[in-house]
């Protein structure tokens, strides 16, 4: 079954299947899950964030061609990221230490004529394991650094399964700067590097990046800005009939922040749509992404 999971990834490649908290098969991290004040580090303490991910593809392409793949071709995947974060009182460079966890839960449907593939399937994915975050506080800036690893733990014996078949080497860098001393204007850049391990099959995925921004402004109680996020894959995929191609894409969108006060928690909601698509090994797949995530303080 693991063979013919891997004779279909040519087509399953980009069909963003959040497997194990990834927004697409390139690799695990969901691109468009943070957003507004994306690179803020919380201060000491204990945290969950729940992020609620949906994602539907709008339209397959052939690889390099301008013509939609035969057939009828659809795939939706909604993933829930559990994250566990303990920020604490330790300085590191000035920083304050912390560590994480993410235990994604995921639910997968592909249905492509193309490749007489129909497969749904759910679980939890991969597990994500984070023993270092770093967060600075400025005047008016917030800084991250972290480090860690997603674990080959989900079953990945299917093309919906929720994991991925591979572990992948995860590095966070990023920046919020507030423009003015109230902190009601904010701009935010938050980078994530993965380099993907060999799956079962001898093949590695190329390495990609991640960029999430977002551009916000308190009104009221409420805040409210534009966020967008683009992934490049930054090195070839490696193994048995890859070529030198790889893939990229770019969405915008727009998020809501909407604080409980007294409650220690917040709750945010983004829609995001994707405007350009590159195609790598697969066909060029462009889909839209809704996202609900709740953050609480405990």
């Amino acid at each position: 079954m693991k063979q013919a999971k891997k004779s279909i990834v040519t087509v399953a490649a980009l069909l963003a299947a959040l497997a194990g908290a990834t927004a697409h098969a390139e690799g695990h991290y969901v691109a468009g899950v943070e957003g507004l004040q994306g690179a803020s580090v919380p201060p000491p303490g204990n945290y969950y964030l729940g992020y609620l991910v949906h994602y539907d593809v709008s339209r397959f392409r052939a690889p390099g061609t301008s013509s939609d793949l035969p057939g009828s071709n659809t795939a939706s995947v909604t993933a829930l990221a559990n994250r566990f974060v303990h920020i604490t009182p330790s300085q590191v460079l000035g920083a304050n230490y912390g560590y994480e966890m993410i235990v994604p839960v995921v639910s997968t449907s592909l249905k492509i004529g193309a490749a007489g593939l129909d497969n749904s399937q759910s679980g939890v994915g991969d597990v994500y394991l984070g023993p270092l975050v770093l967060g600075w506080h400025g005047a008016q800036w917030n800084a991250v650094a972290a480090a860690g690893l997603w674990l080959d733990s989900g079953k990945d014996d299917q093309a919906a399964s929720p994991g991925k078949g591979y572990k992948s080497t995860m590095l966070t860098a990023g920046a919020t700067y507030y423009f003015d001393t109230a902190k009601a204007v904010s701009g935010s850049a938050l980078f994530r590097f993965e380099r993907h391990g060999k799956d079962n099959a001898g093949l590695r995925a190329g390495n990609q990046l991640t960029l999430e921004w977002g551009v916000g402004k308190n009104l009221g109680s409420v805040q409210a800005g534009v966020v967008g996020y683009s992934q490049w894959q930054v090195s070839r995929d490696q193994g048995a009939g890859m070529t030198d191609k790889k893939s990229a894409r770019h969405a915008i969108g727009a998020e809501l922040v909407y604080p409980v006060p007294g409650a220690g928690l917040f709750l945010k909601g983004a829609l995001y749509k994707e405007f350009s698509v590159k195609a790598g090994n697969g066909p060029e797949a462009k889909g839209n992404i809704v996202r609900v995530s709740l953050v609480k303080a405990f």
